[in-house]
């Protein structure tokens, strides 16, 4: 437990340390065209993963790449850890994602997600803010991007169930996109609002996607079915540990 803690200290410290270096030195970043933002984004990625895969003993698997087709998609995500909104956005192309709107206050990393053409959603507007998360997801799509949502719309943890909401029905309806759902594990090795770090492998499973054109009910049900099965597999299968 002991080594757990110094590890999971040594990440954390780690982690912010990186992502304020980042943050401060490619400021200039901002105020050129995405394509330069995606690729400081990438790089910020790929040093958050090296940092867990030494410090951590963690690794990445991602299972199911040949199931996302050329082109735009919908892509609805298991929701469980933070690392998912780090890492999914390299694993999935770098898509426009579907955020609330008080993330892109946060000093630095808020300028960040806008830069990177990110779908603010201002969840106390209703109806109307489901308007404006189409409108922005169509203008992404137009641009030859995919957009990523979490179809519960917060963190759940390994086990845990929580009902998906209406967002996600309504970007597969407007949009006409096949929607790829998407199974993860992370909260067993970085869970939610907690500070230690176990060792073991995030497995990131990319499930059969699910034609457009489906009337609401159904999408809803197969979504959910497919999401919430092959993520309770994925933590059945995985063994976090306190070892190296």
């Amino acid at each position: 437990m002991i080594l757990l803690w110094l590890r999971s200290a040594l990440f954390n410290l780690f982690f912010y340390a990186w992502t304020a270096f980042v943050s401060v030195s490619m400021l200039p970043a901002l105020l050129w065209p995405r394509v330069l933002g995606v690729k400081v984004a990438k790089g910020w990625i790929a040093g958050v993963n090296v940092g867990l895969r030494l410090i951590c003993g963690v690794r990445v698997e991602v299972r199911g790449r040949e199931r996302m087709p050329e082109g735009p998609v919908l892509i609805a995500a298991k929701h469980q850890s933070a690392w998912d909104t780090i890492e999914l956005l390299a694993i999935c192309g770098m898509p426009a994602v579907v955020l609330k709107r008080e993330l892109t206050w946060i000093p630095l990393y808020g300028w960040y997600i806008m830069a990177m053409g990110g779908i603010p959603i201002d969840r106390s507007a209703g109806a109307r803010a489901l308007k404006d998360m189409v409108r922005q997801a169509k203008l992404a799509v137009a641009q030859g991007r995919s957009v990523l949502i979490f179809p519960q719309g917060t963190r759940v943890a390994p086990g845990r169930k929580l009902e998906y909401q209406p967002g996600v029905a309504a970007l597969y309806s407007q949009l006409g996109l096949p929607c790829i759902p998407v199974a993860l594990n992370s909260g067993l090795v970085w869970p939610r609002r907690q500070f230690l770090r176990p060792s073991g492998t995030i497995t990131v499973e990319f499930l059969t996607p699910i034609p457009p054109g489906l009337r609401r009910e159904p999408f809803m049900t197969t979504l959910e079915a497919r999401v919430e099965a092959a993520s309770d597999a994925l933590a059945a299968l995985a063994r976090p540990s306190s070892g190296p």
